[in-house]
């Protein structure tokens, strides 16, 4: 099973990589760059495995690249909560 098949399992994982980042010393402009080209990429490239990865899709093609920014920042403070 792919940690795409569950949303809880995804916000897991990016939570692990992003306190990794972190503990590397990656600053958070330096972190949301990475989100945005990573949400790109599984926008373009991977079929979404849940209802929440749909959304995130459906939004991730129709939004600028202001808006792709602002998604991929708002997924990082949404794991960073987890922690």
């Amino acid at each position: 099973m792919s940690v795409l098949d569950n949303w809880n399992e995804w916000k897991g994982f990016l939570s692990e990589r992003l306190q990794q980042a972190e503990e590397k010393g990656m600053k958070d402009g330096a972190i949301t760059e990475i989100a945005t080209e990573i949400g790109g990429y599984l926008a373009d490239q991977v079929e979404p495995k849940n209802a929440e990865e749909k959304v995130l899709a459906d939004l991730w093609h129709v939004a600028n690249e202001e808006e792709r920014h602002s998604i991929a920042s708002m997924m990082v403070k949404l794991v960073q909560e987890r922690r």
